[in-house]
């Protein structure tokens, strides 16, 4: 017998990241406790907050541009929100804007992909997005100052954290089978849409996160339209109770949620009316799966 040391394991470079599987243990009431003991801990100051709404289009304009670098990077979906959360937070912190505020995009963007991913986004990668408005040292530097003004506690709480523990307890109450899985992976696509374009739009700034994700899961559930009213209203209830809000606080944001969809989707729709021939629906929208299908 011919004893060989030479290795065919093929090498693709190609290949996505192996990723780690659900683990149940993780998961349920105690992990969404702690989750929401902690997430005001990240949020931003009263008066960031109505200054933003006092004129919101440059920051949607800025978190516009890092959710188009977290697509065109391919970044893991909790990169985008995390990024736009650092960059809430440092001008909460500050209230102070910087030279570049691209710069400082990039530099969230940079700190998240770093936090969240095992290749993370290079800063060469930034500065071709920004067109080389900034250099790579400008990058680094901007880096810096951001660590040191939130004294390097950058693992915030963000919607995309609570989802996969509000699913589950959506699969718990709901059906099983290769069906059920097919609808839990486009309900958590669609979530993850939503939960995206509420960190874009200023509306949902004081929001916080769990309530962010709730209402989202909601709006997808409602956007399928493979349950019925006495379901819907059961899961409802269930998801107010985990997010620990009342009811009609969660029917509130879920109607929010849906009014912006329906504003984005028409203002899209008017923009390219030759690339997209789908019709909008007036009562209730039906939740895109992708986040580039939205004009965010």
């Amino acid at each position: 017998m011919s004893v060989s040391l030479w290795c065919e394991e093929g090498h693709n470079s190609g290949s996505p990241q192996l990723r780690a599987a659900w683990d149940p243990t993780v998961s349920g009431h105690r992990v969404i406790q702690r989750l929401l003991h902690v997430e005001e801990r990240y949020m931003p100051s009263m008066l960031y907050i109505t200054l933003i709404h006092r004129d919101p289009e440059r920051r949607e304009e800025l978190a516009k541009w890092a959710l188009e670098v977290c697509c065109e990077c391919g970044c893991d979906e909790t990169v985008f929100p995390l990024s736009v959360s650092l960059m809430d937070r440092f001008l909460s912190a500050s209230l102070s804007i910087p030279v570049s505020l691209y710069c400082l995009a990039a530099g969230c963007i940079l700190i998240a992909s770093k936090l969240t991913e095992c290749d993370s986004v290079t800063a060469d990668t930034l500065c071709a997005a920004a067109e080389y408005s900034f250099l790579p040292s400008n990058l680094l530097e901007m880096e810096r100052v951001i660590l040191a003004t939130l004294r390097w506690d950058t693992a915030a709480v963000t919607p995309q954290d609570f989802l996969p523990h509000f699913l589950a307890c959506v699969e718990e109450r709901g059906d099983s089978g290769e069906s059920a899985e097919e609808q839990l992976s486009t309900l958590r696509r669609h979530s993850d849409t939503l939960a995206a374009m509420c960190v874009c739009d200023s509306r949902f700034l004081g929001a916080l996160p769990s309530l962010v994700a709730a209402a989202s899961l909601n709006c997808a559930l409602r956007g399928l339209g493979n349950k019925g009213p006495t379901q819907l209203a059961l899961m409802s209830e269930a998801l107010a109770e985990l997010c620990q809000t009342d009811l009609a606080v969660l029917q509130c944001y879920s109607e929010m949620i849906e009014y912006a969809l329906r504003q984005r989707l028409r203002s899209g729709l008017q923009q390219g009316p030759t690339e997209k021939d789908e019709e909008v629906e007036t009562e209730r929208p039906g939740t895109p799966a992708d986040m580039r299908e939205i004009d965010l």
